[in-house]
């Protein structure tokens, strides 16, 4: 099995979760904008056919993740979601029946090798599937701190770039302690069967973690240009991935000097993902 099943998983959730990102974009346009987090914001949405249609393929991207997390290591799976940004950019382009530009494709072809280069220099290795609950608790209080500072300091700002920085940093964080949580629940639900997966706190956790990622994310997309949300959202998702994987699961990355090709493939991305949102601030 090695890395070929987890990866088709993650690529599969990368490219529904990047189909969800653009009809999701396409319905928070249309409603009011909020200046402080508004619950109702999700029922002025549930009106929306087309973000009916997004949280649909936000569920196969969430099938596909868990999939991706039973068979593989949390810092394989979670990096590969940097391709949701190109995807939705692709996806969006073809809805509005305009092509890319040579400098998108090239910004496109940037994401691509340089994940490539990162992953394989880096060669993610590693699968524990059991965490002690002394480590899941400094882990979860961290990232909840983190989260609610950044909810507070974005949601604190009028819309713009500064806000929905913010809030995407902390969906970022959200998605990436959901996608921990999801691993252990995953690994229960095929071990031990429904009633264990159904009795470990892990499972709630990830589905509340879920419920603040989804709300934050709407606020993000809501609150100012995808060019400010988009790159702390695809980049955050994968580095606080990385780093739970490493302190939570063990997992573990090649060092030395496999670290400079490491650093040169995550520079190639930061700039395409850069160039990506910039240009899908005017994508529909």
């Amino acid at each position: 099995m090695g890395v070929v099943l987890p990866v088709l998983f993650a690529l599969f959730a990368a490219l529904s979760n990047a189909l969800a990102t653009v009809l999701q974009r396409r319905a928070a346009l249309t409603v009011p904008q909020s200046e402080g987090f508004r619950l109702g914001l999700v029922l002025d949405l549930l009106r929306r056919p087309v973000w009916i249609a997004g949280i649909l393929a936000v569920i196969a991207a969430g099938a596909g993740q868990a999939a991706a997390l039973a068979t593989g290591a949390l810092v394989l799976v979670q990096p590969l979601f940097v391709l949701e940004l190109p995807l939705a950019l692709l996806i969006a382009s073809l809805l509005a029946r305009q092509r890319l530009s040579g400098a998108l494709w090239l910004a496109v072809a940037g994401v691509v090798t340089g994940l490539g280069v990162a992953m394989a220099a880096a060669s993610p290795a590693g699968n524990r599937t059991h965490v002690p609950a002394d480590r899941w608790i400094p882990a979860l209080v961290a990232c909840a701190a983190v989260v609610a500072a950044l909810a507070v300091a974005g949601l604190r700002r009028p819309p713009g770039r500064a806000r929905a920085g913010c809030l995407g940093a902390a969906t970022a964080v959200c998605y990436a302690i959901t996608a921990a949580l999801m691993k252990h629940s995953v690994y229960v639900l095929t071990e031990s069967g429904l009633v264990a997966f159904l009795t470990t706190w892990q499972t709630y956790a990830f589905g509340a973690s879920g419920i603040c990622a989804l709300l934050l994310l709407e606020h993000a997309m809501q609150g100012g240009p995808l060019v400010a949300s988009q790159p702390a959202l695809t980049l955050g998702d994968a580095s606080v991935s990385v780093a739970l994987g490493v302190v939570l699961y063990e997992e573990h990355l090649r060092s030395g000097w496999w670290v400079l090709p490491q650093l040169l493939g995550v520079a190639l991305v930061c700039a395409g993902v850069v160039a990506l949102a910039r240009a899908g601030t005017g994508a529909p």
